[in-house]
């Protein structure tokens, strides 16, 4: 069932790809929508048969490929994939609704997308580490291409400057998988919770600062971070999107995943210098944001900030702040696809984002009224106003993380009080104010709105009922807590309610045990 998520974007791309003599470019967009809206109604139905009280493993599928190396094309499916994977195949089935129809060498782009969407999905749902790597990798080759070919005038510049860094952390990555199972004993590469458990701490130190810098660069993180505002100013519209929305979740879910997963004792003595990296990359960049004239350029940095919430979250590493963190990530990828999306209509019917020449952008006659009122609630989910998703996730990352963490907790909150300053900024300077009597911006066809307004639906939503997502993902983030907690967790599979946990910081100096029960297929 899972390997639907991969193989049919693959099978949509050879399609587009290899069909014999020409296809023209609005049947290749409609192939490449087809293709993604399968893949999403497949998702729904995953997420309709998936089980929230259970901390295992889902649809698995394993089938030995090249064993003589570790390696197992293993999937599974749970609390902390299923989100991250819904919103895959969202944001890509709206990046290729969002593409100019008249979009160059279509069947080369639209063949790019997909097979970029097979690699983000495969990497959420491997549980091979080899398996893992392998899709990472895939991803880069073709979000190489989309900067390279369809970028703005420093394309090249920026597409060379991501492979560069991605690279790097692939090599980070892969040797610490390398190291981990090479010094564990492992005979091959299959995910295991319990596989460095009875390494030397100082072991554990060295793989896991391997893993927290080559994830550290995919987040990105500062100072890892100098590639994004570059990659996100020339990149076009749907490859923003899908940048800020699904790519940048690839290096918190490897946080959480291997990091947290697999080296428990030793990411719990890290924990405060990661909560103190946060605070460094919150506020970074929530002070370079303000300092910005480029619209885009100022949405790409407000990710740096928002996604350093998501490393206070897993390094605090209490029930509530792990699910925060998954929350965060998903409300980070609503809220920037939106804000790209609006930046790139208004780019593209003014042909400027420097806030010093936008004005009046919400004239009711001659302006982008709509727009402009979308943009006022992205800037508010972003800002963490109530009744938006961007209030939900943050408030459970502060309150999760405050026991733990209480000074860099509040540090972080200042970073909140700075996204409200820097997005104020954008909205007064480009929208508000007097439009000039000679400017008449062409109108906007729904053909434009839909995906935005898709979106904002998706974040009022779940702003005012979190629920709906929190549920699938709890009993996972709870049995990824390190042994600095104790928990006891009990749940009925056959009842709606979600899981009951009770946790309590231990003391500094005394031995405290887990009490989640590692799931059956982790016990091999």
């Amino acid at each position: 069932m899972l390997s639907a998520l991969i193989w049919i974007p693959v099978l949509g791309a050879a399609i587009i790809g290899f069909w014999p003599g020409s296809l023209n470019p609005s049947r290749s967009r409609l192939v490449a929508l087809v293709v993604t809206g399968l893949t999403l109604v497949w998702t729904v139905v995953l997420g309709s048969q998936f089980e929230p009280g259970n901390t295992g493993l889902q649809f698995q599928e394993h089938f030995p490929w090249i064993e003589s190396l570790g390696l197992t094309y293993k999937l599974g499916l749970d609390g902390l994939s299923l989100p991250l994977v819904a919103l895959n195949s969202l944001l890509t089935w709206i990046a290729i609704y969002s593409s100019e129809k008249s979009v160059n060498r279509p069947r080369f782009y639209y063949t790019l997308v997909l097979l970029l969407n097979t690699g983000v999905a495969g990497a959420f749902l491997a549980q091979n580490l080899l398996l893992f790597f392998l899709f990472y990798e895939l991803e880069l080759i073709p979000l190489y291409l989309l900067i390279g070919i369809w970028g703005g005038a420093r394309r090249g510049y920026a597409a060379t400057k991501f492979l560069i860094y991605t690279a790097v952390s692939g090599i980070l990555i892969l040797s610490a998988f390398l190291g981990l199972t090479w010094l564990s004993g492992s005979k091959n590469f299959d995910y295991q919770p319990l596989l460095a458990q009875a390494l030397p701490l100082a072991q554990q130190f060295l793989l896991l600062g391997a893993l927290l810098i080559g994830f550290g660069i995919k987040i990105p993180l500062v100072p890892f971070h100098t590639w994004l505002p570059d990659a996100h100013v020339e990149a076009s519209t749907p490859v923003s999107v899908l940048l800020a929305g699904v790519l940048l979740k690839l290096g918190t879910y490897g946080l959480l995943r291997f990091g947290l997963g697999l080296f428990p004792e030793a990411w719990a003595a890290l924990s405060p210098t990661l909560a103190t990296w946060a605070v460094v990359s919150v506020l970074y960049g929530a002070f370079t944001a303000i300092a910005q004239k480029d619209m885009k350029k100022m949405v790409a940095y407000s990710s740096i900030g928002h996604m350093g919430y998501v490393l206070l979250a897993a390094a605090a590493a209490t029930p509530l702040s792990l699910v925060a963190s998954v929350f965060q990530m998903i409300s980070h990828g609503l809220i920037s696809a939106l804000l790209f999306l609006l930046v790139g209509i208004v780019y593209q019917k003014t042909g400027s984002r420097d806030l010093d020449v936008l004005r009046g952008l919400l004239n009711p006659e001659r302006g982008l009224p709509l727009i402009g009122s979308l943009m006022v609630l992205g800037v508010m989910a972003s800002a963490g106003i109530p009744g938006m998703v961007g209030f939900i996730s943050e408030f459970l990352v502060f309150r999760g993380s405050f026991p733990v963490f209480p000074l860099q907790t509040l540090l972080c909150m200042i970073g909140t009080g700075l996204t409200a300053v820097y997005f104020l900024l954008l909205v007064n300077r480009a929208f508000f104010g007097r439009l000039s009597e000679q400017v008449l911006l062409p109108p906007i066809q729904w053909f434009d709105r839909t995906p935005s307004l898709i979106l904002a639906t998706l974040i009022v939503m779940l702003g005012l009922q979190p629920g709906w997502m929190l549920r699938w993902s709890e009993t996972t983030t709870a049995a990824l807590m390190p042994t600095r907690y104790s928990m006891v967790a009990t749940h009925n599979p056959s009842a709606d309610a979600p899981i009951s946990a009770t946790a309590s910081p231990a003391e500094e100096d005394s031995s405290v045990q887990l009490s989640v029960t590692v799931p059956q297929e982790y016990q091999q």
